[in-house]
């Protein structure tokens, strides 16, 4: 008899199928605080708020404005987001990029066959 899977099993088998996935060719990967942004832009975006660099630099939990610079500027080179323009020429709204929500969509479907797989 096979014994039922536990929570912690079900995320476990995720964490190993979202691993899987960062072995495919596809985004360069993030360094921790450049995931904890892309986490916080994604919030956003779900939320359909829009979000600009400054609202950014006015979490301080991402560090100074130069390091929150930085990152922006490497996560766009990366390809997981994009500035678009404003009315405002001199404010730019972050947003995920194609290929970000693209492996958002993958990692759902890693968190649905990780459910699947421990239910058998």
């Amino acid at each position: 008899m096979d014994k039922p899977a536990r929570p912690a099993d079900i995320y476990l088998r995720f964490l190993q199928l979202a691993n899987a996935l960062r072995g495919l060719p596809s985004l360069s990967s993030l360094d921790p605080l450049e995931d904890r942004i892309l986490a916080f832009i994604a919030q956003a975006g779900q939320e359909q708020q829009r979000l600009s660099v400054r609202d950014l630099m006015a979490q301080s939990e991402f560090g100074s404005p130069a390091m929150l610079h930085t990152r922006l500027k490497s996560m766009r080179e990366k390809g997981w987001i994009v500035l678009a323009d404003t009315d405002d020429p001199r404010r730019k709204q972050v947003e995920l990029s194609q290929a970000a929500w693209l492996h958002f969509d993958k990692l759902s479907k890693c968190l649905v066959q990780a459910t699947k797989d421990l239910d058998k």
